[in-house]
């Protein structure tokens, strides 16, 4: 009985870091780290992997139990929202929530500062300033600070979804870290707003009922769809930089990750399409449905592409 009671406050706690969100967030790294392994040779052992994968979901998980924290006034209003573990009181008090969050963020820098055991102090410093811009970014600048009070929220709050790239990379190579390093952090970047907004225009009476103003929700339909259709033109258009990104005088990348982009790309810009001609809740979500795994797809085939 005591046993089957701890693995329910387990899971509890797990559904409170939205695992759902962190899950890809990791792949990301784990995706940045095996793309670099591959373009410059250099083998990561597996204390490295531990690591460097531990530490961005201790981090990952960490902003979303502290935004969790922050939320929990108007999440026990939103429908969507509800049910989670703070509002439902599944969790109680919420200070224990809070606490849980600090620790994982304690736990994710120094992880990734121990990065420096297994690579050198300059990789390992790397990932903990990434570790922190991205907890900072996320819970200080979007949750605290923008989320209620600005319909372009999404845009500044989610420059911390190119961290766990930058960790991935950092902790194989700091060789290029500012040219394909970025591009697939700008990947995640570029590609959080319209995620954001395909969900949001789904909810937006939700928003709009505890009168967070994120840009889909307080737009009508019209401008909202087009807002969206922008977004991923720029997204999809964005998703071929890789491809142009030259390493030690030869292209990073070739004609499989080309191709995937550009067909992943052609499937993304017509459910926009959709979207802006028939925007309703259904084609928004499936938009949101399918953005997830697009992303995953674009990460997969720079692995896949740079092995060859």
């Amino acid at each position: 009985m005591q046993r089957q009671k701890s693995e329910s406050r387990i899971a509890v706690y797990y559904e409170l870091t939205k695992p759902k969100i962190w899950y890809l967030l990791v792949f990301t790294a784990f995706g940045a780290a095996l793309t670099a392994s591959n373009i410059y040779g250099i083998e990561i052992t597996l204390g490295t992997w531990a690591l460097m994968l531990f530490s961005v979901a201790a981090g990952s998980a960490a902003a979303n139990t502290l935004t969790n924290y922050h939320d929990r006034d108007i999440d026990g209003i939103m429908e969507r929202t509800k049910n989670r573990p703070l509002p439902s009181k599944r969790i109680h008090p919420a200070t224990k929530a809070r606490n849980f969050g600090l620790v994982l963020a304690g736990m994710s820098v120094i992880l990734a500062l121990a990065i420096s055991v297994e690579t050198t102090i300059q990789q390992g410093a790397w990932a903990a300033g990434f570790i922190i811009f991205g907890l900072a970014n996320n819970v200080l600048v979007y949750s605290y600070m923008l989320k209620r009070r600005s319909r372009s929220n999404i845009v500044l709050g989610g420059l911390c979804g190119g961290a766990p790239p930058m960790i991935g990379w950092v902790a194989v190579t700091m060789s290029d870290l500012w040219t394909m390093g970025l591009a697939m952090a700008g990947l995640v970047f570029i590609w959080i707003p319209m995620h954001i907004w395909a969900l949001t225009l789904h909810f937006k009476d939700d928003y709009n009922k505890v009168d967070v103003p994120m840009l889909t929700a307080v737009e009508s339909e019209k401008t909202s769809a087009r807002v969206i259709a922008a977004s991923t033109v720029v997204m999809v258009l964005f998703s071929i930089a890789p491809f142009f990104i030259t390493v030690g005088g030869a292209a990073a990348v070739g004609g499989v990750y080309l191709w995937t982009a550009i067909a992943s790309g052609i499937l993304m810009t017509g459910l926009s399409a959709w979207v802006i001609v028939r925007p309703m809740e259904r084609a928004a979500w499936t938009l949101f449905k399918f953005s997830s795994p697009y992303l995953a797809v674009l990460f997969i085939a720079l692995m896949v592409d740079t092995a060859l």
